[in-house]
């Protein structure tokens, strides 16, 4: 965990960030004003992914912030990557998901479990933004039921053939592998999965289907087809029949990513909403004179800050190296439903300004609802807390 330091950086620096992480901040905030804000609505209106955009963050080194250094990363910890996510979600959740997916699912996994060949063909291309990184979990049966894999792996050879189906995968279009779960013994039950890199030239391999969604719409959603794709051995992650332990560790701290974009949509959200009831008047005085707006953004005010000690925390332990499975699931429950009323609040408060596209709140709302969705439903996020009190 990085030392704490102190210097000019820190004033009023409300969250216990070194030095190092507040640089990182304003400048991720610098690059976000500058090449993220000024596309987020074109990019959701035409559902444009913006690969300029992530050329650029590989440029400054920003693909690869948890990712090792011998692999091109910038070496750093889980609450650097948390706070550059968080940045980029204030003006645009598309941008953050993607953003998110990239290192949390598409990169991560093989710095945990990957092999070194595996780590120096794939990683440096990731953190150097030349293509996106991608995961694929999720199946038409198998959401947050996991376990329920139909997708196929059946070694022949030196070779392992697999055939399935993924759908609502992430980055997909734009990525030269995808991280694969796939049952390799379907006797043994979530002990049969295995996890396999495949890349997204093998003959066989498809996107299938490309998903028109309510919010994110600039990040792509999409299915995934195989169709006796064939891999080399070499290309199964780790020993077989670990893939389903490692999905649940990706996701332990995928959640915390998901809670930071949240948490990062919420506060735009709310900083467009609060500089509007400054400026808004009505019966002789701005909006924000009046105690029901106050209110809302008093209401926000607090719940954004509570949210984002949740957020800092999960990620602490995590770069801890502390059990952080529960503090990752109560973040990512807490920010995305936070984010869900704030937004909706942002709306209320812009009136039916806020109902148009003009301003961007009413797209805030839209993209925060996936925060609620994705990487584990609030639902299950209640029942992964529930277990890790023993009930």
């Amino acid at each position: 965990m990085p030392t704490m330091t102190k210097s000019p950086l820190a004033a009023g620096n409300l969250y216990g960030l070194t030095d190092e992480q507040l640089q990182l901040q304003e400048m991720v905030r610098e690059f976000v004003k500058r090449e993220v804000a000024p596309k987020a609505a074109e990019i959701d209106e035409t559902e444009r992914f913006p690969e300029e955009t992530f050329k650029k963050l590989g440029e400054l080194g920003l693909m690869g912030i948890p990712v090792p250094a011998e692999y091109g990363g910038a070496g750093s910890d889980t609450l650097s990557y948390v706070l550059a996510v968080e940045e980029i979600a204030k003006a645009c959740g598309s941008t953050g998901l993607s953003f998110a997916a990239h290192i949390s699912l598409g990169s991560m996994p093989l710095v945990y479990f990957g092999t070194e060949a595996q780590k120096q063909k794939w990683l440096p291309f990731v953190t150097s933004g030349e293509f996106m990184g991608s995961w694929a979990l999720t199946e038409p049966q198998a959401g947050s039921d996991a376990s329920r894999q139909q997708t196929v792996a059946v070694r022949d050879g030196d070779d392992w053939v697999i055939n399935g189906r993924k759908t609502f995968i992430t980055n997909a279009p734009y990525a030269r592998y995808v991280i694969v779960m796939a049952m390799t013994d379907k006797s043994k039950g979530n002990k049969g999965i295995s996890s396999f890199i495949v890349p997204t030239d093998t003959p066989g391999f498809s996107v299938s289907k490309h998903e028109h969604k309510m919010g994110m719409r600039g990040s792509p959603t999409t299915e995934l087809t195989f169709e006796n794709v064939r891999i080399p051995a070499d290309c199964m992650i780790s020993e077989e029949g670990t893939g389903f332990k490692q999905a649940m560790k990706t996701l332990d701290g995928g959640r915390i990513s998901i809670a930071a974009l949240a948490l990062g949509i919420a506060t735009g959200a709310y900083e467009t909403a609060l500089a509007y009831a400054k400026e808004r008047e009505a019966f002789g005085q701005t909006i924000g004179k009046f105690q029901l707006v106050q209110a809302m953004l008093a209401d926000a005010a607090t719940e954004l800050h509570a949210a984002r000690l949740m957020v800092y925390h999960a990620a602490r332990l995590k770069d801890a190296d502390l059990p952080h499975t529960q503090a990752g699931a109560q973040a990512k429950l807490y920010a995305s439903e936070v984010s869900a009323r704030v937004t909706a609040n942002a709306v209320q408060i812009l009136g039916g300004y806020g109902y148009l596209k003009d301003f961007p709140v009413e797209r805030m709302m839209r993209d925060s609802k996936l925060c609620e969705i994705g990487e584990g439903t609030s639902q299950i996020q209640r029942i992964v807390i529930a277990r890790n009190l023993g009930l």
